[in-house]
Protein backbone atom coordinates (compact mmCIF):
# COMPACT_ATOMS: atom_id res chain seq x y z
CA UNK A 1 0.00 0.00 0.00
CA UNK A 2 1.17 3.55 -0.74
CA UNK A 3 1.44 6.20 2.05
CA UNK A 4 2.27 9.98 1.71
CA UNK A 5 4.73 11.07 4.68
CA UNK A 6 3.56 14.50 5.38
CA UNK A 7 4.82 17.42 7.61
CA UNK A 8 2.49 20.43 7.95
CA UNK A 9 2.17 23.20 10.88
CA UNK A 10 -1.34 24.51 11.64
CA UNK A 11 -2.15 27.50 13.80
CA UNK A 12 -3.21 26.09 16.95
CA UNK A 13 -5.99 28.30 19.27
CA UNK A 14 -5.43 25.83 22.37
CA UNK A 15 -3.18 27.91 23.85
CA UNK A 16 -4.39 31.41 23.69
CA UNK A 17 -3.60 33.84 26.16
CA UNK A 18 -4.69 36.96 24.19
CA UNK A 19 -6.89 36.94 20.96
CA UNK A 20 -3.64 37.96 19.07
CA UNK A 21 -1.02 35.10 19.93
CA UNK A 22 -1.26 31.80 17.71
CA UNK A 23 0.46 29.11 18.63
CA UNK A 24 1.67 26.80 15.92
CA UNK A 25 1.56 23.26 15.77
CA UNK A 26 4.07 20.69 13.61
CA UNK A 27 3.37 17.11 12.75
CA UNK A 28 4.17 13.92 10.85
CA UNK A 29 1.78 11.43 9.29
CA UNK A 30 1.11 8.94 7.13
CA UNK A 31 -2.01 9.43 4.91
CA UNK A 32 -3.19 6.76 2.28
CA UNK A 33 -2.58 7.37 -1.37
CA UNK A 34 -6.37 7.25 -1.84
CA UNK A 35 -6.87 10.06 1.12
CA UNK A 36 -3.82 12.26 -0.10
CA UNK A 37 -6.45 14.82 -1.55
CA UNK A 38 -8.84 15.53 1.43
CA UNK A 39 -5.94 15.35 3.83
CA UNK A 40 -5.10 18.67 2.49
CA UNK A 41 -8.05 19.89 2.00
CA UNK A 42 -8.66 19.89 5.81
CA UNK A 43 -4.83 21.31 6.41
CA UNK A 44 -5.65 24.10 4.41
CA UNK A 45 -9.11 24.67 5.78
CA UNK A 46 -7.64 25.02 9.16
CA UNK A 47 -4.69 27.75 7.75
CA UNK A 48 -2.17 25.40 7.59
CA UNK A 49 0.61 25.08 5.16
CA UNK A 50 2.03 21.67 4.37
CA UNK A 51 6.19 21.94 4.29
CA UNK A 52 7.28 18.37 3.32
CA UNK A 53 5.50 15.64 1.00
CA UNK A 54 7.58 12.02 0.87
CA UNK A 55 6.10 8.52 -0.69
CA UNK A 56 6.53 6.27 2.00
CA UNK A 57 5.54 2.49 1.54
CA UNK A 58 4.45 -0.40 4.44
CA UNK A 59 3.08 -0.65 7.53
CA UNK A 60 1.07 2.32 8.56
CA UNK A 61 3.75 3.97 11.10
CA UNK A 62 6.21 2.22 10.12
CA UNK A 63 8.60 4.88 8.56
CA UNK A 64 7.79 7.44 11.04
CA UNK A 65 9.32 5.03 14.12
CA UNK A 66 6.20 4.22 15.42
CA UNK A 67 5.57 0.73 16.17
Amino acid sequence: MRFFKITACVPSQTRIRTQRELQNTYFTKLVPYDNWFREQQRIQKQGGKIIKVELATGKPGANTGLA
